[in-house]
């Protein structure tokens, strides 16, 4: 756990780092057969709810630098660690189950 404080608490950069690679596998995922006939929209909230942790740790750095004790990550932390699980996994359940019925419909016609 102090590795990703040590990563993340203070540090808005790092953090839209992970924005960034979430809005990159989402623009992937558009643009290639995989997930043309699937909206990818889960990774678009992961990517959403990163960018919203890395303006919130801007804010606090800017008004309060002096804050030790973040009370606030018991709530931001959890949620993330939620996020970036769980939206993933369900894009990729869409993809495999997209890339599962598409053989079907071709040996169907």
């Amino acid at each position: 756990m102090e590795y990703l404080a040590s990563l993340f608490v203070g540090r808005p950069l790092p953090i839209l780092a992970v924005a960034a690679v979430f809005l990159a596998a989402y623009i992937v995922l558009r643009r290639t057969r995989l997930g043309s006939d699937r909206h990818p929209w889960p990774l678009l909230v992961a990517a959403a709810a990163w960018t919203v942790c890395a303006a919130w740790e801007w804010l606090v750095l800017i008004r309060t630098p002096e804050a030790n004790i973040r009370v606030d990550l018991i709530v931001i932390w959890p949620l993330l660690l939620i996020v970036s699980i769980w939206f993933p996994v369900r894009v990729i359940r869409q993809v495999a189950r997209g890339a599962a019925v598409e053989p079907g419909k071709k040996g169907d016609s």
